[in-house]
């Protein structure tokens, strides 16, 4: 179950990212962050974290739509069976991030 400040940073994330697309300005996240961090700590922690979710979803998107106009891997060929082997170890494909 989330809480009422994961569900209030969460809409307003989706504010300020709606907002930071509309005035071409990336700095107004960090600006809003400053803001809530002043009253806030908690508050602003969940706030970045719906907005690295929600930025990082989107990004997500953007490549997978650019993956499928690619087109298969292997046309005609045989289908992957999903879950056959590892899909992701952090530790390998990304080190030392998140």
């Amino acid at each position: 179950m989330t809480s009422i400040t994961e569900d209030l940073a969460d809409r307003l994330a989706q504010d300020v990212i709606k907002a930071a697309e509309e005035l071409g300005d990336e700095n107004l996240i960090a600006e809003v962050a400053r803001e809530i961090g002043a009253a806030s700590t908690t508050t602003q922690e969940a706030f970045m974290t719906a907005i690295r979710v929600r930025l990082s979803e989107q990004r997500a998107r953007k490549f997978l739509a650019g993956r499928l106009a690619q087109g298969p891997k292997n046309p005609g060929g045989p289908r992957v069976e999903l879950g056959a082997r590892k899909i992701l170890d952090v530790s390998e494909d990304n080190p030392g991030g998140h």
